[in-house]
C-alpha cells in the first residue's frame, strides 16, 4: 500500500463496480418482462402461462440467495460475484433457444422457459449480498448507507435503461437477439471485476494508509472473521430479525410488480404502444435512480444526527408510507402519463427508504451481511414470487385499482414494522455476536 497524507478513493471505485454488477442484474432481469408480450403472442400462452414464466426467475432467485450470501462470507465476494456474473450471462444469452433445446421443446415451451428463467435467477440471487458484504467491508460506518445507496441506483439505472433499450431491439430484431446480447455484456465485466476487484481493502495494492484507517476507524479494528455459519436458532429468536424479514418481504412484493408486471399494465391497461410503453415503463427507475443516492446520504446523516435505531427508522418509514400514498393516488388518476408518473414516484418512494433494509444488515453484522442479507433478500423474493401470479389474479377479479391498493396496503404495513427494527445491536448468532462474547439479549453496538 502507498503512504499518503489523503485517503486513495479505492472503495468507491469498488463501489462503481458494484454498481455496474446490479445495472446488468437488471438488464437480464428486465428483459423477460419486455419479452413476455412477443414470446405470449407467438406461443399463444395465457397471462397466467406468462405469470409461471415470470416467476420462475424469482424462484430461482429466492432459493439461493442464503447459500450465495453464505458462499461469500466464507470464500469472499470476490470470486463468488465473478462466478455469479458468468453463469446468468451464459443462461441469458440461451433463453434465445430456449423452446429449441433438445429434451425442453418435449415438455412444451413453457417449461423451457421457466428453467432458463429458474437459471438466470440462480445465478444472480448471489449479485445483491455480496455486494452488501463488498460494502460492510470495504466502506466505514458513516458511509454505508450511502454505500448500499450506490449499488442499488444500478436498480434504477438498469431499470430505466432496460426497458427502452430492450422494447426498442425487440421492435427492430424479434425477442431472440436482445438475449444474447445482454449475455454477451457479462464477459467484459467479469474480466473487469476480477481485476480490479478484492474482498477487503488490506488486500488492495491501491489502497494507502490514510483509506484504510478511514474505513476501519482510529481502532483499525477489522470485523470479525466469518466461519459462513451463521447460528440460526439466536438469529430467528430475535424481533429485530422477524420484522426486518417479514417487513422486507412486504417491500419485496410491491417491487416485484413494476419488475415483472408494470409494463404490460402500461401498454394493456393504460393504453400505451409496445414501444412507447417501453419508454413510459421506464419512470419507475428513473425516480429510483434520483431517489435511492439521497435515501443513502439521508440515512448516513440521521444515523449521525439520531443514532442508529432512528437513523435507519426515519427514512424507511417515511418511504414506505409516501409510497403506499402514491400508488393508491395514480391507481385512480384517469389520465394515462399522470398515472405513470405518480406510480413511478411510488417506486421511488419506496427506493428513498430501501437503502435502510440493507444498511441495518451491515450495522448488526458486517463479517455476515453476506448470509444475513442473503436471508432478508429471500425474504423479499418470496414476496416477488407471489406478487407475479397474486397481483393479476387480483385484478383479473377486482380490478387494477385493487390490485395496487393491496401493494399500497403491503408497502405502509411493511414500513409500520421499522418500529420493531432496532438497527444497529449485535444479533445473537452472527460472527460480530460470538467475539464479543455476547451470550444473552444483545445490547446496541
Amino acid at each position: 500500500m502507498r503512504a499518503a497524507t489523503q485517503p486513495t478513493e479505492v472503495r468507491w471505485r469498488i463501489v462503481l463496480l458494484l454498481f455496474a454488477v446490479v445495472v446488468l442484474t437488471f438488464l437480464d432481469r428486465m428483459n423477460m418482462s419486455v419479452a413476455a408480450r412477443y414470446i405470449q403472442l407467438e406461443f399463444h400462452f395465457d397471462n397466467a402461462q406468462v405469470g409461471w414464466i415470470l416467476s420462475a426467475y424469482v424462484v430461482g432467485y429466492a432459493v439461493f440467495q442464503i447459500p450465495g450470501g453464505l458462499m461469500g462470507d466464507r470464500f469472499g465476494p470476490r470470486r463468488l460475484l465473478a462466478f455469479a456474473v458468468a453463469w446468468w450471462s451464459i443462461f441469458t444469452a440461451l433463453t434465445a433457444a430456449a423452446p429449441l433445446l433438445s429434451g425442453l421443446a418435449v415438455a412444451g415451451p413453457v417449461a423451457a422457459f421457466y428453467l432458463m428463467r429458474l437459471l438466470v435467477g440462480v445465478g444472480e440471487a448471489a449479485a445483491l449480498p455480496n455486494c452488501n458484504r463488498t460494502v460492510a467491508l470495504w466502506m466505514a460506518p458513516s458511509e454505508r448507507g450511502l454505500g448500499n445507496a450506490l449499488f442499488l441506483t444500478g436498480i434504477g439505472v438498469g431499470g430505466a435503461f432496460s426497458q427502452p433499450f430492450i422494447a426498442t431491439l425487440m421492435a427492430r430484431l424479434g425477442w431472440r437477439w436482445p438475449f444474447l446480447i445482454c449475455g454477451i455484456l457479462g464477459a467484459p465485466l467479469v474480466v473487469l471485476w476480477w481485476w480490479y476487484g478484492r474482498d477487503r481493502p488490506e488486500d488492495h495494492p491501491g489502497v494507502n494508509a490514510a483509506e484504510l484507517a478511514l474505513v476501519r476507524g482510529a481502532g483499525g479494528d477489522v470485523p470479525a472473521a466469518s466461519s459462513g455459519r451463521l447460528e440460526w436458532g439466536p438469529f430467528l429468536r430475535e424481533r429485530t430479525a422477524w420484522a426486518l424479514l417479514v417487513s422486507y418481504f412486504l417491500q419485496g412484493y410491491v417491487i416485484f410488480i413494476f419488475y415483472t408486471w408494470f409494463y404490460l399494465y402500461v401498454v394493456t391497461v393504460r393504453g400505451f404502444s409496445i414501444e412507447g410503453g417501453g419508454l413510459w415503463a421506464s419512470a419507475p427507475f428513473i425516480a429510483v435512480a434520483i431517489t435511492t443516492p439521497l435515501g443513502g446520504i439521508a440515512s448516513d446523516r440521521c444515523v449521525r444526527r439520531f443514532g442508529c435505531v432512528w437513523g435507519r427508522r426515519v427514512p424507511a418509514m417515511a418511504g414506505a408510507c409516501l409510497s403506499g400514498c402514491l400508488l393508491a393516488i395514480g391507481a385512480r388518476v384517469a389520465e394515462p402519463r399522470a398515472a405513470v408518473l405518480l406510480l413511478g414516484a411510488a417506486a421511488g418512494a419506496l427506493n428513498f427508504g430501501l437503502t435502510n433494509w440493507w444498511a441495518a444488515v451491515n450495522d448488526m453484522s458486517p463479517s455476515d451481511s453476506g448470509t444475513l442479507s442473503g436471508f432478508m433478500n429471500t425474504a423479499g423474493s418470496l414476496g416477488g414470487v407471489v406478487s407475479p401470479v397474486l397481483t393479476p389474479w387480483i385484478a383479473a377479479r377486482f380490478g387494477w385499482i385493487r390490485a395496487l391498493d393491496f401493494a399500497a396496503a403491503a408497502v405502509v404495513a411493511g414500513g409500520l414494522l421499522w418500529l420493531l427494527i432496532r438497527s444497529g445491536e449485535r444479533v445473537p448468532g452472527t460472527a460480530a455476536d460470538v467475539a464479543a462474547g455476547v451470550g444473552g439479549r444483545p445490547g446496541s453496538a
